[in-house]
């Protein structure tokens, strides 16, 4: 990868750090539990308070079976990982093209100036 890739990825990550920043942090604690089986991962704060899941309870289960390619507990886990995981996917493409376009844009009128 060179430098100017390095640097535009970077710039992403700036411009959206605390989405970037919580999106890393729960990717990491979902690898660190597949291969590791370490499990630093958020605990459902739901359940915490109320006693019993919300919707979402088991996504983390879910996405490190997914890791693990074991899509049948991940589908035991929680289902709706199946959506999730390529809503999530489109989500950071489409906000990924359209941060490069604006910055693509603006480093030309910069550069026109």
């Amino acid at each position: 990868m060179d430098s100017r890739c390095f640097l535009f990825l970077f710039r992403y990550y700036k411009a959206n750090s605390i989405t970037a920043s919580v999106l890393l942090y729960l990717l990491l604690s979902a690898v660190l539990k597949a291969t590791l089986a370490i499990d630093i991962g958020i605990p459902c704060l739901w359940k915490l308070l109320f006693h019993f899941e919300c919707p979402g309870c088991g996504m983390t289960t879910a996405f490190t079976h997914l890791l693990r390619l074991d899509v049948d507990k991940a589908d035991e886990a929680n289902r709706s990982i199946f959506l999730l995981v390529p809503a999530a996917a489109g989500y950071l493409c489409f906000d990924f093209l359209k941060f490069k376009r604006r910055s693509t844009a603006e480093f030309q009128s910069e550069t026109i100036n």
